[in-house]
């Protein structure tokens, strides 16, 4: 078996995450705090632009302050008001009692990448991985840019596994593709709305910067039905919503194109794989509807950070901080997927969608119930 001592001196640490999202760089700037060396690889280069609803629960509000970054200082919009809309031209009004904020992935990813790098996190971009071995005393990563030996492994890579990690299991077979523009327009500071139309939702709130995000998900079948053409895509299908065509027709886009996501799907995987500890969408993506992704991925970094600083310090052993770190991420999270994923398939549906949002307009304690579903508790 290879040694880890074969590596050079200076491409060796305690900690290798791949992937430079939320769950990466949270992981990165705990790990660091720990004082242990890390190394995170991004294959893409800072700042950039995600395909992302853009809207934190305020889980995560502390959480974050205490990474370092100052949310109560960057006079972001606090959401606390929820209209969901049907074809039919019904919006179903709620309370958002924890609430959110909005944030865009420009800016938040930029900033936290500035508290990893003041911390000590070594960040490489335009590096993209390549393979992970196994070895004694810890692992040996091929990059683009070298090779490096790490005692411990991440993955919060997304959701589409490299080749070196074990396929995921599809909880179903539908691929959906994600859109999302930066916009001007007219819309309280203060609330999120979701929009259904035929097999989709499109969400929009205020973010940094005086403008709005707005994020839709459909299948690739609407789109391949639309001479996979965006434009027509939307005026075929989100159009036949009244509020959709509205906001389309009335705001002002700020992209020339929007950003897109392919093969996106929504899929229980494995916290740990082939030597890698995994987080994020790596471990398990949740429908945009049941929301609240980019928490997931914050708070999977909040339970994974102490279990590996324990295994560091030579408390536990490997399989312990496997055996530890499993059960914690179902306990967090598997209801939580499960639950967008069954959300996901009522909505979306027009008649099913219009009768159901109508029912739950007439039944606010069983709409509380289903809010509560999409926000964790704080952490």
């Amino acid at each position: 078996m290879k040694l880890l001592f074969m590596v050079n001196e200076l491409n060796k640490y305690d900690c290798a995450i791949i992937g430079g999202g939320l769950a990466g760089l949270c992981l990165a700037i705990q790990m660091a705090k720990l004082q242990h060396s890390v190394v995170l690889f991004e294959k893409n280069e800072y700042p950039f632009h995600k395909v992302c609803g853009e809207y934190i629960s305020n889980e995560s509000w502390s959480f974050l302050e205490g990474l370092g970054l100052p949310l109560s200082g960057m006079n972001l919009p606090q959401i606390n008001q929820l209209g969901v809309s049907s074809t039919k031209g019904f919006m179903l009004e709620a309370p958002l009692k924890m609430g959110g904020f909005g944030i865009s992935r420009f800016t938040l990813d930029s900033e936290l990448l500035k508290i990893a790098e003041k911390n000590g996190v070594k960040v490489l971009q335009n590096c993209k991985v390549n393979n992970v071995e196994k070895v004694e005393g810890g692992s040996l990563i091929e990059t683009s840019n070298g090779q490096f030996g790490s005692k411990v492994v991440c993955g919060s890579y997304g959701r589409h596994n490299p080749k070196f990690i074990e396929k995921a299991l599809d909880l179903q077979s539908t691929n959906y593709i994600g859109v999302k523009y930066h916009i001007k327009t007219k819309l309280a500071d203060n609330r999120i709305e979701l929009h259904n139309f035929k097999d989709g939702y499109c969400g929009i709130s205020k973010v940094d910067n005086d403008t709005y995000c707005l994020c839709y998900l459909t299948t690739a079948k609407n789109l391949n039905n639309s001479n996979n053409n965006i434009k027509q895509l939307e005026e075929n299908i989100l159009y036949k919503n009244p509020y959709l065509k509205a906001i389309f027709q009335d705001s002002k886009f700020l992209y020339e194109k929007p950003l897109t996501i392919s093969q996106v799907t929504f899929n229980k995987k494995a916290s740990y794989a082939n030597g890698v500890f995994l987080l994020g969408d790596a471990a398990g993506a949740i429908a945009p509807l049941c929301g609240n992704g980019m928490s997931m991925a914050m708070r999977a970094s909040y339970l994974l950070a102490p279990i590996l600083n324990l295994y560091l310090q030579l408390e536990i052993s490997k399989p312990e901080a496997i055996y530890l770190y499993q059960p914690k991420w179902n306990q967090n999270f598997e209801k939580r997927i499960k639950a967008g994923y069954y959300l996901q398939k009522l909505l979306g549906q027009n008649q099913i969608t219009h009768l159901t949002l109508k029912l739950l307009q007439t039944s606010p304690r069983l709409l509380q119930k289903l809010i509560a579903l999409t926000h964790g508790q704080r952490f």
